[in-house]
């Protein structure tokens, strides 16, 4: 990305403006947020998500590591049978072309085997659908 890692942190640790840009998150909802004195934070979201005649809301355990650049997000309760993803920001020295590198991990399994199938379908689709979004806002937010 032709940004600064701390600006596409910045970004993705902003759960709460999630409704606004990535598609079939209707609504977002922070529980708590926890200080480390390592300067991580613990936080508990909640999202509604939205597609079609489905509607459900999950929470997640968030790992905000500012220093390190990163996100590790556990499930914590809604309809999956696990869930997990991470995001981490590394910046390209100048020399190399300047901005960062995202690395952007999801696994992710439904209770319902029907909408498993279903998803399976148009899985790779919709993150690429969702990482098109955070790259668009990211340009929204940043560009010049």
């Amino acid at each position: 990305m032709p940004y600064t890692a701390r600006q596409m942190y910045d970004l993705v640790a902003d759960v709460m403006r999630y409704p606004e840009f990535i598609p079939w998150i209707a609504a977002a909802r922070i529980r708590s947020v926890v200080p480390h004195a390592d300067g991580t934070q613990r936080m508990e979201a909640d999202l509604v998500v939205s597609f079609k005649v489905f509607r459900e809301k999950f929470g997640s355990r968030v790992l905000l590591d500012e220093p390190g650049l990163r996100l590790e997000i556990e499930y914590l309760d809604g309809p999956f049978k696990h869930m997990r993803s991470s995001w981490s920001f590394v910046d390209v020295p100048t020399e190399a072309g300047g901005g960062c590198e995202v690395r952007f991990f999801v696994d992710f399994e439904f209770r319902n085997a029907v909408l498993q199938k279903v998803i399976g379908v148009v899985f790779h689709e919709a993150m690429q659908r969702i990482v098109r979004a955070f790259e668009m806002r990211a340009r929204e937010l940043y560009a010049s």
